[in-house]
């Protein structure tokens, strides 16, 4: 029976061979087929259609402004493809937490995409987006808080009915509340327990940089507010920061006209803000908004703790101790950013683990000068924090804490000497790498997006990457001294995580930055 069936699949099959020739042959082509061997491969296939490509080159690279009525900004750019990816962008963060318990920002980026006036839990909004091949986010800084959502082009009407609901009319319920007051507590502690202190040493620096004020008043909520912060706090810092003045509507691969009138539907006309229409949610009138100008004060900020136990397996890691150096810099807004920026390429660095690689910076100052010099070194790696208003620029290095004077005598050293010799191929190096970066990460559609939301939230239009690209390239060694210069002018930010005894004094940390080689006085003492 097996052996029949099979012979009756070969009989009916679409291929067939000829004893006397090699040559294949199809039956199930059409009548012109003929031998395949004869097929020419320089003329198109007479029973196949023509192929009809897609032609990017159709659609318009430029960025696209609209204000509406209201004061809202919709910007968008088109591009080829079925997806797009579009959000609410809003001037809103932890630096505007002045007359607020700070966390706020921090439980709204928790709250995002949960229960609205039109959908009644977190799950329905899910499964509309999942519809259209969705998926949402919500990410806050210290000077943006971003709703985010990519879908199918198709989708957009639903997307964008989702995330005005999201920004416009979100229902904190005491569920959600306790919800939010958990997951924060957890992230606390994972903060505190996780052996890459990082994120801790970020806030530490800022809070160190601008002491009390603006960007360095906590991104995280401190453990102390976690229980403090109430419904209603949360309705008047959104009445005060979050109004359409403050916003950018941004998309990526969607038409602008269409955005422009999706916006005007549900931003404009058939939704206003529930904490206009419901007053008792707010409980009285919203609070100003801070329009203070960031002060850059320096200072030290020191974390005593035994991280001599801090692995999560099997695998020992060694016990560290943590340092950060800042100065200021300067914001995003000012002529110098693009030189800072080269600066901070040129500087790189990296982890002792890292063996280097592509993109990793392997010939940057920081590998070559520090992590392949000094084999006690387990980390050096170079930050520039750009604002509206100021930037902060700082080396993070660490190592066993018997080594942390001479630690943070090579990082002071390294700063200091960013204002001397600039060698033309290490900064062709730099300037190369960063222009990559640039046009690498601006393919994908989300960093895009951000880009779009970012610039025109801090000026009103946007510049493309090639103006980015030329900029980059006009960077002279000069550029790179003067911008040095002036951030070794500013006073010198500290912070510092571990076993600390043998951290230098500040007043060291001063003279050494003053000094041409960067060492700190010698101190001889009998006794500790």
């Amino acid at each position: 029976m097996a052996t029949r069936i099979v012979g009756r699949m070969v009989q009916q099959g679409c291929r067939r061979f000829s004893r006397n020739s090699t040559k294949r042959q199809f039956c199930s082509g059409s009548a012109g087929e003929g031998d395949i061997t004869s097929v020419s491969l320089s003329q198109p296939v007479s029973w196949i259609p023509a192929p009809k490509y897609a032609v990017p080159g159709d659609l318009s690279s430029d960025t696209h402004v609209t204000v509406l009525d209201n004061g809202l900004r919709v910007a968008s750019e088109n591009k080829f493809g079925q997806f797009c990816t579009v959000g609410v962008l809003i001037d809103s963060g932890s630096r505007y937490e002045v007359a607020y318990p700070s966390g706020v920002s921090h439980f709204l980026e928790k709250l995002a995409f949960g229960i609205t006036s039109g959908y009644k839990s977190r799950d329905l909004i899910l499964q509309k987006l999942e519809k259209h091949g969705g998926i949402c986010d919500s990410q806050g800084s210290r000077d943006t808080l971003v709703y985010a959502a990519s879908a199918e082009t198709h989708g957009i009407d639903s997307v964008m009915d989702i995330l005005s609901d999201v920004v416009l009319r979100p229902l904190i319920t005491p569920e959600e509340m306790e919800d939010a007051r958990m997951a924060i507590s957890f992230e606390l502690e994972s903060l505190n327990l996780r052996p890459d202190p990082e994120p801790l040493l970020m806030e530490l620096i800022h809070s160190a940089a601008y002491r009390d004020n603006t960007l360095g008043l906590p991104k995280t909520c401190p453990e102390e507010n976690v229980s403090r912060i109430s419904q209603q706090t949360l309705y008047q810092f959104m009445k005060s920061i979050h109004t359409p003045q403050r916003m950018v509507v941004a998309g990526v691969g969607v038409e602008h006209q269409c955005l422009v009138d999706l916006c005007q539907k549900y931003f404009l006309r058939n939704k206003s803000a529930i904490w206009e229409e419901r007053a008792e949610l707010v409980g009285g009138e919203a609070k100003p908004v801070d329009k203070s100008v960031s002060q850059y004060t320096g200072g030290i900020i020191t974390v005593e703790k035994d991280l001599s136990n801090v692995s999560l397996g099997p695998t020992p890691m060694p016990e560290l101790a943590h340092l950060v150096v800042g100065l200021e810099s300067c914001s995003h807004r000012d002529p110098d950013f693009i030189a800072f920026c080269v600066l901070n390429m040129m500087m790189g660095g990296g982890g002792s683990f890292s063996a280097g690689g592509p993109g990793k910076g392997m010939y940057t100052r920081l590998y070559l000068n520090v992590l392949n010099k000094y084999h006690w070194m387990f980390n050096a790696t170079a930050y520039n924090h750009a604002y509206e208003d100021s930037g902060l620029f700082c080396i993070h290095a660490s190592a066993h804490p018997s080594k942390l004077r001479e630690l943070t005598e090579v990082v002071l050293r390294e700063l200091v000497y960013t204002a001397g010799i600039v060698y033309p191929d290490e900064l062709a190096r730099a300037k190369r790498q960063l222009q990559s970066m640039l046009m690498m990460n601006l393919e994908s559609r989300p960093v895009v997006f951000e880009d779009i939301g970012r610039q025109v939230l801090a000026s009103g239009k946007r510049h493309q990457p090639s103006y980015y690209y030329d900029e980059i390239g006009k960077i002279t060694e000069s550029d790179i001294q003067r911008v040095a210069n002036r951030m070794l002018k500013s006073k010198p930010a500290v912070a510092a995580y571990g076993t600390l005894e043998q951290l230098p004094r500040y007043s060291d940390v001063e003279a050494a930055l003053c000094n041409k080689n960067g060492r700190m006085p010698r101190r001889f003492q009998l006794f500790r």
